[in-house]
Formats: C-alpha cells, structure tokens, sequence
C-alpha cells in the first residue's frame, strides 16, 4: 500500500466523523422533543439515546486514535527506509492496541458531543417543567419574552448566529464558524484566545469549552419561523 493510499483512507475516516457528528446532533434534537413532552414512558428512550449518543463518541475517539497513529507511523517511513512499508500495518495494530487498552469510558463524559446532549436534555426537562406550571395561556407570552431577552447575536460577526456554540467557563455564546476561526487565528500566532463579549474576564478560550447549544439554536429558529409568518 502506498502512502498516498493511506492518505485516502485517512480522508474517508475524517468524512465518517463529519457524518457521526451530525448523527449525533440529530439523536441530540429527538431526545429533546421527547424531553419536552415529559412523558414519563419517553424515559427509557432519552436513556437509550444517551447510550447512544455515547458509543458514537467511543467511536469518534478511536477514528481520532487511529488516525494519529497512523499518521505518526507514516512520518517515521522515508524515502531512505521503504522497507517500513511492509511493516505499517503490524505497527499500526499494535500501537492502536496499546492506546485503545489505556482508554477509559468515564472519559467519554469529556466528548464536546456527550457534555452538549446532557446540557441541551437538561435545559429542555427545565423549560417543560417552567411550562407546565405556566400554563398553556401564558406559554406565547412567556416564549415571547424569553426571546427577546435573549441576545441571539453573534459578538464576532454581529450577526445572528447560526451554530451557536455555549462557552462552559463563561457561559457565553458565539457561532461555531466564527469562533473555530478566531481561536485557530490565535493559535496560529501562538497567543491564547479571550472571549470576544465585552467586560468577560475568560482570556483562555480553547474548543474543548465549547459545547453546541441545540437549545438557543431552536429558540432562534422558532423566531424565524415566528417573523415569517408576519
């Protein structure tokens, strides 16, 4: 096998991961909706989604570990060791063996996917539970409110956000593309990240912060849909 096969393979893995992430936030959303219907017999499935949802995380750990692996084991075979072609594959096995056997699951709790679905099921059973109490009259006005207290703008593009990512240090909010960029920019020029909204003492803004907020992203979606029909 030559290098520039195993460069395909490795592309493919990192277009399964692409498609695994959006799985997962699809899991993430029906969880939701069966979080908001507080159904006591929907229990078991928002259990069997979290179960779920953690087995793609395993998986989209070990495509991350195998990917590494092998493409620390390509840079160690030079045009003047050929040879160590015929040995990649023994050599892949094997380190990914090692790395896989010192693995733990409860670290799956870290996976940005994982920390999302707990944060979004919880904030959906609080805002049912908020609901329920309300009352259904009091339910439009109540959404109506919340919406306009919430700041549905991005503070890097000073647009409305698509992706909104949640910041786990300051609870600040920014779109995913926006702030990837900013923090890859940073990273670049070897300088740490600070949140962009003014006055936030966070000065070290890194990715593994951020989790995707499916909530506020269909609370921003439910306005769209609200200023369409006006």
């Amino acid at each position: 096998m030559s290098l520039k096969a195993v460069d395909g393979i490795l592309s493919s893995l990192k277009s399964c991961q692409t498609d695994l992430g959006t799985g997962m936030d699809i899991v993430t959303d029906i969880a939701m909706d069966l979080a908001e219907t507080r159904d006591e017999d929907m229990n078991p499935g928002i259990k069997e989604m979290e179960a779920m949802i953690l087995e793609c995380a395993k998986l989209d750990r070990e495509i991350n570990y195998f990917v590494d692996i092998v493409q620390q084991a390509t840079a160690e075979v030079t045009p003047q060791h050929p040879e160590a072609m015929f040995s990649l594959s023994a050599k892949v096995k094997e380190r990914f063996a090692e790395r896989i056997a010192q693995l733990s699951n409860a670290d799956l709790n870290n996976h940005q996917k994982v920390a999302a679905f707990k944060e979004n099921i919880k904030n959906s059973l609080q805002e049912a539970d908020q609901d329920s109490a309300e009352g259904i009259e009091e339910l439009d006005e109540d959404i109506a409110v919340t919406q306009s207290q919430v700041n549905f703008t991005c503070p890097l593009t000073q647009v409305e956000m698509v992706n909104p990512m949640k910041n786990k240090k300051c609870n600040h909010h920014y779109d995913e593309e926006a702030i990837l960029s900013l923090i890859k920019t940073k990273q670049s020029q070897k300088k740490t990240c600070r949140c962009p909204v003014v006055g936030c003492g966070n000065g070290d803004v890194k990715e593994s912060d951020l989790i995707p907020d499916q909530m506020l992203r269909r609370k921003i979606q439910n306005q769209k849909r609200q200023s369409n029909k006006t």
